[in-house]
């Protein structure tokens, strides 16, 4: 049985309940009732029958707060509330680092990092050039970590990667979703990515005012793509693909699916003692998303990402 820690929480993210409930193949209902997210008791309550992952439960737990990690753990069914997050290492065969805001990330996983803990940390993995890099130096290292969106993993993506080949040549991909650049446009980037086969980017521009992201993206392979997020639409979201010969829409799908096939790939991955997604793969949509905060923050200048991922 893998050992699994969790590490959390950050506002508006409640995924120290649910994916510890997912792995650990049930929780309390009445106490996952007051999580405080209301779509999680939601979704976990209506495919209660494939909660649970092979071989792996989530046993240890910390947050900021003492309460806030004994109340996450008596909903999830998680053993061990820990004082400090150090107290894991050597308790644990890993750690998901469930905190979303990117900032906190470097000094978060360090102390694991330093320790030779297998690490998955939610997206995005960084907001800043030097915070890639420091996970970057990470990896070259030989440690282990692990990063992305559960779009990547999505019923839509999946299903419609053999579905590409039919449309000919790639001219334009659009995605369009809700929320923030800082947080939430590393959804519709990995989305797209992930089903184009991973391209590399060529240079990345940000258009529009904060809270009205564009983000668009030449890649090296010829093909275009632009990235909506906008703050004050309706939730939901699409992902349209344009090739020579026909036009893909695709549907990811419910969150449950894509969540459970994420953390199922990620538990496969502790297990194997290597990520089974490429970094290189994360490193390039991760400086796709920094380029677009650059290039906001510099009045919409094109970022030549040749020099930025040589």
């Amino acid at each position: 049985m893998l050992k699994i820690g969790i590490i959390g929480l950050s506002e508006g993210n409640g995924h120290p309940y649910s994916w510890s409930a997912i792995i650990n193949g049930d929780y309390d209902t009445k106490l996952m009732e007051d999580c405080g997210y209301p779509v999680i008791p939601a979704y976990l309550g209506a495919n209660r029958d494939t909660l649970g992952v092979d071989c792996a439960q989530v046993t240890h737990i910390w947050t900021q707060d003492a309460q806030l990690s004994a109340k996450v753990a008596k909903a999830s069914l998680i053993d061990n509330v820990c004082d400090n997050m150090e107290d894991m290492i050597g308790q644990v065969d890993a750690v998901l680092l469930a905190r979303d805001d990117p900032e906190n990330h470097v000094a978060m996983a360090k102390p694991f990092l330093d320790a030779n803990v297998p690490l998955f940390i939610d997206k995005p993995l960084a907001f800043s050039w030097e915070d890639l890099e420091y996970f970057t130096k990470q990896v070259a290292a030989g440690k282990f970590v692990m990063s992305s969106s559960a779009l990547r993993y999505s019923a839509g993506v999946q299903s419609m990667r053999d579905q590409v080949a039919g449309l000919g040549k790639i001219e334009l991909a659009v995605a369009v979703g809700k929320k923030d650049l800082r947080k939430y446009a590393i959804h519709y980037l990995e989305g797209m990515f992930a089903l184009l086969g991973d391209p590399k980017p060529k240079t990345v521009r940000h258009m529009g005012p904060s809270g009205k992201n564009t983000i668009y993206i030449e890649f090296e392979n010829g093909m275009l793509a632009m990235v909506h997020v906008f703050m004050d639409i309706a939730p939901g979201g699409e992902l349209n693909i344009y090739g020579q010969n026909g036009v893909l829409q695709v549907n990811h799908g419910g969150a449950y699916p894509m969540f459970r096939s994420h953390l199922v790939e990620t538990v496969r991955s502790f297990t194997a003692g290597k990520p089974r997604l490429d970094f290189a793969i994360t490193r390039n949509v991760i400086a796709a998303l920094i380029a677009a905060r650059e290039s906001f923050e510099n009045d919409g200048r094109i970022v030549d990402m040749t020099k930025v991922l040589s």
